[in-house]
C-alpha cells in the first residue's frame, strides 16, 4: 500500500490522496499531483487481493520518475515530431523534451501539475486544470477536466473534457502501467488481444516515418489472443524501440461499447478489458522501465508493466490524411475522451 507521508509537492502544499471504493471490495487511490492513478486493488475469487497498477512507495517518489506512472498527460499525449505544429501554412514551435521532439505535452506537461479537486466521494473524483496561452508552446487558453470513477462492475471509468479559445490539438490520456499477476513478474507472459487491423511504425525516437501498416502476417497481429512474448523483438519495427511502443488504429472507431483490447494475467485468473472512444491505443511493453522507483521492490525492471494508452495516433496534428477524427479542437467545441478499464476475476 502507498505510505502516507508529510512530504510536500513542488508547490509547497501536501499531496491530496483520494480513495474510491465499490461494494465488490475494489479500491482505487489517486492523487491530485498529475491527476495520477496510484493503486488499483482488485478482489479475487479466492479471497486474495491483487494490486494491478505499477506505482511508487510514496507520493514524492513520483517526482523522481520519468515513466509517467499512472499520470494524466497532455495537452498532447505521445510525440509531436520536431516539436512543431503546421496547420494552414502556419508553423507553431512547441517546447521539446525528448531530443528535438515533444513527448506527452512537454517538459512541464500536465503530469507535473497540481489538478484542482472539484468534487470527490468514494465513487468518483473530478479534477480540473487551466493552461495558459503559450504553455509549452501550445496556442490558446485551455481548461480541462478529468473525471475518474469506480463502477460497481469493477471498471475504472475515465472522462476527459477540454475547451480552448484558439485552435489547438488536444490529446489527453492516462499513462497507467498494468501487471495483472499481483506481483512484478515479466508482463510479457500476459496474453493480449487488440482489436486493430493496422498499426503505425515508428523510428527509434518513436516518430512515424510512413503511414499505417497492416497487422496481418507480422508480430503486430493481436486480433486473436496471443502471449506478448511469442513474437517479441522478432522484427525491425520492434527492435528500433526495444519492444512494442506503437499505436494501433482500433476497429471500434470510437464506439465505447465495443472492447478495444483484452489482457489476461499469466495465470489466467484475472482479465482486464479496455473500452475507449479514442481512435487508437498505444501499446507499450515497458521497454524503458529499468530503474523506475517501485512500490515494494526498490526499482522496476524493463517489461514489468504494460500500458494501453487511449489517444490519437502520434504526431497526428501534422497528419490530417490519417483515417481518424481531427485532433485539432476549435473554440466553441468541447473535447471528450472516454476510457474504461474493466477487471474480471476468473
Amino acid at each position: 500500500m502507498l505510505k502516507e507521508t508529510p512530504q510536500l509537492a513542488p508547490d509547497g502544499q501536501p499531496f491530496r490522496i483520494s480513495t474510491l471504493r465499490n461494494s465488490a471490495g475494489m479500491v482505487v487511490t489517486m492523487m491530485d499531483w498529475g491527476a495520477t492513478l496510484l493503486s488499483c486493488r482488485v478482489p479475487m475469487k479466492d479471497g486474495t487481493v491483487r494490486e494491478t497498477l505499477l506505482g511508487c512507495e510514496t507520493p514524492e517518489d513520483y517526482l523522481i520518475q520519468s515513466a509517467y506512472l499512472g499520470a494524466t498527460v497532455g495537452r498532447y499525449a505521445n510525440r509531436i515530431a520536431n516539436s512543431k505544429l503546421v496547420r494552414e501554412g502556419v508553423t507553431i514551435a512547441l517546447t521539446p523534451n525528448q531530443g528535438e521532439h515533444q513527448l506527452h505535452g512537454g517538459p512541464d506537461g500536465f503530469d507535473k501539475r497540481r489538478w484542482r479537486i472539484v468534487r470527490q466521494n468514494e465513487q468518483e473524483v473530478l479534477y480540473t486544470l487551466d493552461s495558459q496561452d503559450g504553455d509549452q508552446g501550445f496556442p490558446g487558453d485551455f481548461r480541462a477536466t478529468a473525471r475518474y470513477s469506480l463502477t460497481e462492475d469493477n471498471r475504472i471509468a475515465i472522462e476527459f473534457r477540454a475547451k480552448v479559445d484558439k485552435a489547438c490539438p488536444v490529446n489527453l490520456t492516462n499513462h497507467a502501467y498494468f501487471n495483472l499477476d499481483g506481483a512484478q513478474h515479466d508482463v510479457r507472459q500476459h496474453r493480449l488481444q487488440l482489436f486493430a487491423d493496422s498499426y503505425l511504425p515508428v523510428d527509434e525516437n518513436g516518430i512515424p516515418q510512413a503511414g499505417l501498416k497492416s497487422v496481418i502476417g507480422n508480430s503486430f497481429d493481436f486480433r486473436q489472443p496471443k502471449t506478448i512474448a511469442d513474437d517479441f523483438l522478432s522484427d525491425n519495427d520492434q527492435t528500433l524501440v526495444k519492444g512494442y511502443d506503437h499505436a494501433f488504429l482500433l476497429q471500434a472507431k470510437g464506439d465505447v461499447s465495443q472492447p478495444a483490447a483484452h489482457v489476461w494475467s499469466s495465470d489466467n485468473q484475472l482479465k482486464m478489458s479496455v473500452y475507449t472512444s479514442a481512435p487508437a491505443l498505444q501499446f507499450y511493453s515497458g521497454n524503458y522501465l529499468d530503474g523506475t522507483p517501485a512500490r515494494e521492490q526498490g526499482t522496476y525492471a524493463a517489461y514489468q508493466g504494460l500500458a494501453l494508452e487511449s489517444e490519437f495516433l502520434p504526431d497526428s496534428p501534422n497528419h490530417a490524411e490519417w483515417p481518424q477524427p481531427d485532433c485539432w479542437l476549435q473554440p466553441g467545441e468541447e473535447y471528450l475522451s472516454i476510457t474504461e478499464y474493466e477487471f474480471v476475476p476468473a
